[in-house]
């Protein structure tokens, strides 16, 4: 009998994304495999700032070349999305288009409208103003010509935006609506305080209105030249772009809300660390050349605040970042014969080549200057000349080659015997060993990021067990070892770390965040808006089982914000390379440093296990041991969704998910005299993760749980967890 042969299963469609980031210096892509998420292409040009065509010029270039380069056809690319730095650089040098604001309001309100809707002149950077101009309108009634008359005249005035902001316009959008309709009908842009946030304070409104409109144009002017190279290019999948707050939005969402855009490039940098190196809670550095920026990631996301423009505050959403004047090419300075301090001028800014990449043969007989880098600058700042006149500067990439710690797998490794000729003249300036001085100047440069660090920490209360230092950036090797030497933090630094900007906005989640100040929100309250957030991705084009939404109450304001964050239909259809329970508990166990063996799977859902263990701490010479019991939430990819030095585990399921959620509630709940310490609780259904931290009670934590556990059938898994006493009411 012959056997029939098997038809070969079909070879799967190569599918692959597009990551851009646009620097302030250099402008690099990546192209990164959809189905292994590893980068197989690279490549970088100077950001085309002088280009007629602005920054959208290097964004083609190097998305054309990335693709030629790799031998990928355009029909391959399902994904393609750039970070930008121009909505930023354009504010801080006031390159703005002129605005005119329409004030409107009723009679009984229109004192207070009109002072709160004209926001006078807007410092966007030291010597630089936008100054809008201002027209109010007050009647119940508007007519169309009332209207009119009044944009037709701020038009003759040179304005290029108008920004329609009304009193209660978060309640009633009609009258900012019909002064928008007026404007695009007489050739302006517009905006309306209503599309940026639904939250009250018409002064904030206003004013973040008004930064919007100002680059509108020339972001919609960029936004059309980069989709039409791209489609001219014959890729044909969405063009997203970074948002400052660690998501991505569509090209369109972009044209109608530009300020969202601020600070993309940190954002940028933390979603590679979330998506790539797949961080759950830590302290993340982004090192460059000159400065550091330096943040939170908590329970797998970036923690997030209002931005501020000349030191005011408005309602876009971006990361918390803390920047620090010192970075891998910062450049020693000497003072009364010692290291006096590293930075903030860095070898980039000097136009000096770092010792540690260059060839040891060029340092002969370097001898120590002391010098200026730019105009105005301190004259203490290190160089060494050598016999040939080259002259190199020491930086902290150099100190830390010397010392070992940028290792020959990170992008800081250079040469240490350069390094070391370098650095011979100054220490004997000052009286130390090659070492000592190598020591010494990483020292001088952690200065200026540990207090940021256990500020960070406390701050967002980061259990000091579970927080990692994540290195991201080039010069990342330079700083990252020592600065965990010296808290005693552990470390991980990208693979890629030079180019993890661009992985990050290729693997970015679709998100947005909706607003409202609800007093007394009520269950129904919280689900309305977890659905609005919810459906707002899904339009962005995430998968709709592939959303998860996270709720944040401030019980002094009333201001509820819920973030959704999804994943785009084409990276939720990627196969994913499921673990099995073994290897998730080598994962767990590895995180919490304990032996696999010890310990257990406290709860389960298809997909995501929960493992807990115990720990025993000595106190008081052994005369007080106390006992905490830390978990990590494992998905099936191996990536930790929650990590917590002690909490409580309860396994559930759906029909008694409500009643076991209580129940913890209750368990976990201090009550202390007059004040109530709450817990902190996620609701584990699937592979969804329900963040109920932000929540203030228990009958809020069940209205947002219920429509979660609403489609589960009775006996589907849900894990529960508490971490107790970390909130005071």
């Amino acid at each position: 009998m012959v056997q029939a042969e098997t038809a070969p299963a079909p070879a799967r469609r190569r599918a692959f994304r597009i990551g851009i980031d646009v620097g302030g210096t250099f402008t690099k892509a990546v192209l990164i495999d959809n189905a292994a998420h590893a980068v197989v292409g690279r490549h970088s040009t100077l950001t085309t700032h002088d280009d007629p065509r602005g920054v959208a010029a290097g964004v083609v270039f190097v998305f054309r070349e990335v693709l030629a380069q790799s031998a990928v056809d355009p029909s391959e690319v399902v994904f393609i999305a750039h970070s930008t730095t121009q909505a930023t650089n354009a504010l801080l040098e006031g390159d703005v288009a002129r605005v005119g604001i329409v004030g409107l309001s009723g009679r009984m309100e229109a004192v207070l409208a009109r002072h709160q809707t004209n926001t006078g002149r807007i410092e966007l950077a030291p010597g630089r103003f936008l100054v809008p101009l201002h027209h109010h309108l007050t009647g119940d009634n508007l007519g169309a010509g009332v209207i009119a008359a009044a944009i037709a005249g701020l038009k003759a005035e040179g304005v290029r935006v108008v920004v329609a902001s009304g009193a209660f316009g978060v309640d009633d959008a009609g009258p900012e609506a019909a002064v928008m309709a007026e404007a695009t009908s007489q050739g302006l842009a517009a905006t309306g305080g209503h599309e940026i946030t639904k939250l009250y304070g018409l002064t904030t409104r206003t004013r973040t209105a008004v930064i919007n409109a100002s680059i509108l144009p020339k972001m919609i002017e960029t936004a059309n030249m980069t989709e039409a190279s791209v489609r001219e290019a014959g890729i044909t999948a969405p063009l997203m772009i970074m948002r400052g707050d660690g998501g991505v939005m569509d090209i369109a969402e972009m044209r109608r809300r530009p300020a969202m855009t601020m600070l993309s490039g940190p954002a940028a940098s933390v979603a590679g660390a979330l998506m790539h190196l797949k961080v759950s809670d830590g302290i993340y550095f982004e090192v460059g050349g000159t400065s550091t920026n330096i943040g939170v990631i908590r329970n797998g996301l970036p923690t997030v605040k209002y931005a501020r423009v000349g030191g005011h505050e408005t309602y876009v959403n971006s990361l918390d970042v803390r920047v620090a004047g010192v970075a891998g090419g910062s450049m020693v300075r000497l003072s009364g014969g010692r290291i006096a301090d590293v930075g903030p001028r860095s070898a980039h800014i000097a136009g000096l080549h770092y010792a540690v990449f260059a060839d040891p043969e060029k340092i002969v007989d370097p001898v120590l200057e002391l010098f200026q880098p730019k105009a105005g600058d301190p004259d203490d700042y290190v160089a060494v000349r050598s016999a040939n006149g080259e002259r190199f500067a020491i930086t902290n990439t150099c100190a830390a080659n010397v010392l070992g710690y940028a290792t020959p797998d990170l992008h800081a490794h250079g040469n240490a015997c350069a390094a070391r000729r370098a650095i011979e003249p100054l220490a004997t300036a000052i009286g130390k060993t090659v070492e000592e001085t190598a020591r010494e100047i990483l020292a001088a440069a952690s200065k200026k990021v540990i207090p940021i660090v256990e500020s960070l920490i406390a701050e967002y209360r980061l259990d000091r067990d579970q927080a990692m230092l994540v290195g991201e950036g080039g010069g990342a090797g330079a700083l990252i070892p020592f600065v965990s030497e010296v808290t005693g933090l552990p470390f991980r630094i990208s693979r890629d770390a030079e180019v993890i900007s661009s992985i990050g906005v290729a693997l970015a989640l679709v998100r947005e965040t909706v607003e409202r100040v609800i007093p007394d929100a009520t269950a129904e309250d919280l689900d309305a808006i977890k659905r609005e957030a919810s459906d707002a991705v899904i339009r962005l084009g995430a998968a709709a089982d592939q959303v998860e939404v996270t709720i944040e109450i401030d019980p002094r304001t009333y201001r509820v914000r819920a973030t959704a964050m999804g994943a785009s239909e084409m990276r939720a259809r990627d196969i994913l390379r499921e673990i099995d329970e073994t290897a998730a508990r080598e994962v767990a166990a590895k995180s919490m440093g304990l032996d696999p063996v010890s310990i257990r799977l406290a709860a389960a859902t298809p997909r995501m296990r929960v493992f807990q263990g115990e720990v025993v701490e000595s106190k008081w010479y052994g005369l007080l041991k106390k006992r905490r019991n830390p978990f990590r939430a494992v998905d099936l990819e191996g990536v930790i969704r929650i990590q917590r030095g002690d909490g409580i585990v309860r396994q559930s399921a759906g029909a008694s998910g409500l009643q076991d959620l209580r129940r913890l509630w209750e368990e976990v709940t201090i009550y202390n005299g007059d004040s109530i310490i709450i817990p902190d609780v996620f609701v584990i259904a699937g592979a969804h993760v329900l963040d109920l931290t932000g929540t203030n009670s228990i009958a809020q934590a069940e209205g947002i749980a219920r429509s979660e556990l609403a489609g589960l059938a009775d006996d589907a898994p849900v894990a529960l967890v508490a971490v107790a006493g970390t909130r005071g009411l």
